[in-house]
């Protein structure tokens, strides 16, 4: 079995080396778009089971995001959403003969950490400006804006080792056990695989959430807040 640390480069884009596990990513991403064209291109006021289903899912999620953060669901569904379904179904490929999941990659579980580093500075701009999203890096006092820096990038780099260590773990122990006893044996495994993968896609998303709900909210605490309310005046005597 190849090591985790290691990529297997199938061709090369110029200088750019394009592995298996970029091939894999393109394969999902792939699918998961042309999949959402054909499940939502037929909609209607009285929804078909595919549809219910759907909106199902759309609420659960909303659901979970109010209940994570308390905040209005609607500018976080996409990015969540997608980076939800994104791990799960990457995690999970690991169950196709012959595919290695790209979240086992290092180089896959970085990007999302960029993604997800890219998206709180983004949703704090947008909740604060940039002069707003600044100024959180010196609060409470001036003193701690080296911390808030390094706190801001250790957190995302825990997602990151998070995801990689668990389902670069399961890949392992699976290959492992599969070489020694056979191919019925590791199927109480690949079980507990999924539900690994599921879960780790759920903290993955809810991480990500905290994260930006908190950013967007330290951005709206920064701006200045208007008195609209009448000054009171003085009664003529």
């Amino acid at each position: 079995m190849n090591s985790p640390l290691d990529s297997t480069v199938l061709f090369q884009i110029g200088p750019v080396p394009i592995t298996q596990a970029i091939v894999t990513t393109w394969a999902i991403m792939a699918i998961l778009v042309i999949g959402a064209f054909l499940l939502t291109r037929r909609l209607d006021l009285r929804p078909t089971r595919r549809q219910a289903a759907l909106e199902l899912m759309v609420a659960t999620l909303d659901t979970q995001i109010t209940e994570t953060t308390g905040a209005a669901p609607a500018p976080y569904r996409g990015f969540i959403g997608t980076l939800f379904v994104f791990i799960l179904v990457a995690n999970w490929s690991s169950l196709v003969p012959g595919i290695d999941p790209p979240t086992a990659k290092l180089e896959t579980d970085a990007a999302l950490a960029v993604l997800v580093f890219l998206s709180v500075i983004w949703f704090g701009i947008r909740a604060g400006g940039v002069g707003g999203w600044l100024k959180t890096f010196a609060a409470p006092n001036p003193v701690m804006i080296p911390l808030n820096i390094l706190q801001s990038l250790t957190r995302v780099f825990s997602m990151f080792v998070r995801l990689f260590g668990n389902v670069m773990s399961g890949v392992f122990v699976i290959g492992i056990v599969a070489s020694l006893a056979g191919l019925l044996v590791p199927i109480p495994l690949m079980a507990l695989d999924l539900l690994t993968g599921l879960v780790q896609a759920y903290i993955f998303a809810v991480l990500a959430m905290v994260f930006i709900t908190s950013a967007v909210e330290d951005g709206a605490r920064t701006q200045p807040t208007i008195d609209l309310a009448p000054s009171p005046t003085k009664k003529d005597s």
